[in-house]
Formats: structure tokens, C-alpha cells, sequence
């Protein structure tokens, strides 16, 4: 059973668990949660709810991920079909599902910039919430901030790629 102040993913998003509290209409017990990157807003989740509650992953294990970057395969499916997928791999709630998604939008929009053309609104779309999931996890991990674990994540894969 986690405490107050423990870090969980619950779905698909990383939170700060504020209480365990008893609810008696229910008779159940709940943890009070607030996602780590938006304190007004509050999630109740039953205590006996396991399936869409995980730790977050740790320090070394965040490492392994990164360490990995390079050798995760884009995706791979024509244009008509890449929204699919980028939902397809958002539903699988797995880190390397969300580095294809930030490696392919993030691909796909350099092609775009360099054929002077403007870059597309779903890659961007699915980009940033790729982003987000997986660098508010790390940043937990790695205890950075958000944006020091952005730059440390491109700074490791720069230097793995050299």
C-alpha cells in the first residue's frame, strides 16, 4: 500500500498520492491524488485498484530507457494511417511506445521543415503528449526537472549517437 507523498503512474499519468482516506459510503479506502504537474485537480482511485496503478520506474531503469533511445524503431505506416497509430501506441502505456511516438512525429516534422513545408499539427499534437508522460516519469526517476530531463535525455542519446 503507497503513502502520503509517494510518486505513483496511475494510467497514464505521474502522481503525487496527497492522503489515504476512508471513504464510509462506500466503505472503501481511497488515495487522494493530484497529478504532479497540475495540483488542482484531484483523483480519488480505490486502494484495492491495481491494475492501473504502478510505481514509477526507477533511477536505473530510466538509465537502461535512455540507453536504449537509439534503437527504438520508428514507426512505420503511411501518412493516412499515422494517427492510428500514434493512438495505438498511446494506449499501450508503455515508455518505449512513447519514445516511437516522440522519434517519429519529431522525424516527421524535420522532413517537413526541410521541404519548406509547415509541420503537422497531429505529429505535434502527439508529440507533446508523448513528451509529456514520458519526461514527467524520468523526471521523477532521475529526480531532475522537466526540462533538465528533456536536455539530459537529448544530451545521452547525442552522446550515445557520437
Amino acid at each position: 500500500m503507497y503513502k502520503s507523498g509517494d510518486v505513483v503512474v496511475y494510467r497514464r499519468d505521474v502522481y503525487r498520492i496527497k492522503d489515504v482516506q476512508d471513504n464510509y459510503f462506500f466503505n472503501k479506502t481511497y488515495y487522494i491524488m493530484n497529478p504532479i504537474d497540475d495540483d488542482s485537480l484531484v483523483t480519488s482511485v480505490p486502494v484495492d485498484t491495481t491494475s492501473y496503478l504502478r510505481d514509477v520506474i526507477t533511477k536505473e531503469e530510466a538509465e537502461d530507457l535512455i540507453a536504449k533511445i537509439p534503437f527504438i524503431e520508428t514507426i512505420q505506416v503511411n501518412d493516412r494511417d499515422i494517427e492510428y497509430e500514434y493512438k495505438r501506441l498511446l494506449g499501450e502505456n508503455t515508455l518505449e511506445s512513447l519514445i516511437k511516438i516522440i522519434k517519429t512525429a519529431y522525424l516527421r516534422n524535420m522532413t517537413r521543415l526541410d521541404q519548406n513545408k509547415k509541420i503537422s499539427e497531429k505529429d505535434e499534437q502527439y508529440f507533446n503528449q508523448a513528451e509529456r508522460r514520458l519526461y514527467n516519469e524520468l523526471s521523477i526517476s532521475l529526480q531532475l526537472t522537466f526540462d533538465e530531463t528533456r536536455q539530459y535525455v537529448i544530451d545521452s542519446v547525442k552522446a550515445l549517437l557520437a
